[in-house]
């Protein structure tokens, strides 16, 4: 496991990135795509002053190497820890690709990050979060893979979003049980494709009648988006859930092992709820910038305040992208 330092009487601050996805040529110097990524993650880093930044997959397109090199020595800028994870983009290279990428990552000394068991997938590890020698919390990330394959109820095949591997459930339940070995019962989940509840979670939270497309942020606070007992949720989901359409067994472990309470996805670029479901936060990140295809009115990140107690509380920052467009 990694560990990273909590300062005593002081919260723990994480900011996650989710999907940045830009191509090499974005990354141009005078690009319009370069100037709101950069811009807004230096206007998240002002407001927040982050400890710990993670990005939750789709760093950019596999193939793409000046892209990938490009976001860590901007990462690496702010003189802050850093920690990837990879999405279905990122993994569309192989495995080899992924490798190439992974080793140039090592080289830099602010990103932390581990291969993990190679038997399942690249970048399956732990980050601990410690105070006076003590961990507090746990951030566990997971490659949440590319595609795999399905069949439904009709014997009919195809090929679906990826989904976590039994294995890795299995590599999960060990590092929590670690973690709680240590005395540290509080863990945070980070992947890049949601797991098959995000949509028990929606499915639960969701009012019936309401279109989730016409709901605003400014909305999403309201009672008249979310059925009794989910008022808490804010966020809008303006596109389906893209899982694995079958259920992992993920979630069942995580109740079971009863560390996780917070989950953070990306993938959905046009999603950003925060919904707390049978005990367990289910958030989407906010998209930071314009990479692939996204809603202006939606750009940020989304931080997670870490107590001696774990994690406390969680925010979306939304950034206005007109500024540095101009």
């Amino acid at each position: 496991m990694l560990t990273l330092k909590k300062t005593p009487g002081r919260d723990f601050i994480l900011l996650n990135l989710s999907d940045p996805q830009l191509g090499d040529e974005e990354w141009a110097p005078d690009h319009p795509h370069r100037r709101i990524l950069e811009g807004t993650v230096r206007e998240l880093v002002r407001r927040v002053s982050p400890d710990l930044i993670t990005v939750s997959g789709d760093l950019a397109w596999a193939g793409n190497d000046l892209a990938y090199d490009a976001l860590a020595d901007f990462l690496d800028g702010f003189g802050i820890p850093w920690a990837p994870m990879w999405g279905n983009h990122d993994n569309q290279g192989g495995a080899e690709y992924m490798e190439s990428v992974v080793k140039r990552y090592l080289t830099h000394p602010l990103c932390l990050y581990e291969r993990g068991p190679a038997d399942l997938g690249n970048g399956n590890y732990v980050i601990r979060i410690e105070e006076n020698g003590v961990p507090v919390s746990g951030v566990i990330v997971m490659d949440s893979h590319d595609r795999a394959p399905y069949v439904n109820g009709k014997g009919e095949e195809s090929l679906e979003w990826a989904k976590l591997w039994p294995a890795q459930i299995t590599w999960y339940r060990e590092q929590v049980r670690a973690l709680k070995e240590e005395g540290c019962s509080d863990t945070a989940l980070f992947m890049h494709i949601p797991i098959y509840a995000y949509r028990e979670a929606h499915a639960a939270a969701e009012k019936a009648g309401v279109d989730p497309k016409s709901v605003t942020p400014a909305m999403a606070d309201g009672d008249e988006v979310w059925n009794p007992g989910y008022e808490s949720s804010f966020g809008v989901r303006h596109e389906g859930i893209c899982s694995y359409p079958a259920d992992e067994g993920m979630f069942a472990a995580i109740l079971e092992e009863g560390s996780t309470k917070i989950l953070i996805a990306g993938h959905d670029h046009v999603n950003n709820t925060v919904i707390r479901h049978r005990g367990v936060t289910f958030v989407y990140s906010l998209k930071a910038g314009a990479g692939c295809y996204w809603d202006p009115a939606l750009n940020g990140g989304t931080v997670l305040r870490i107590t001696e107690g774990g994690v406390a509380g969680v925010c979306h920052e939304y950034v206005d992208p007109a500024p540095f467009t101009e």
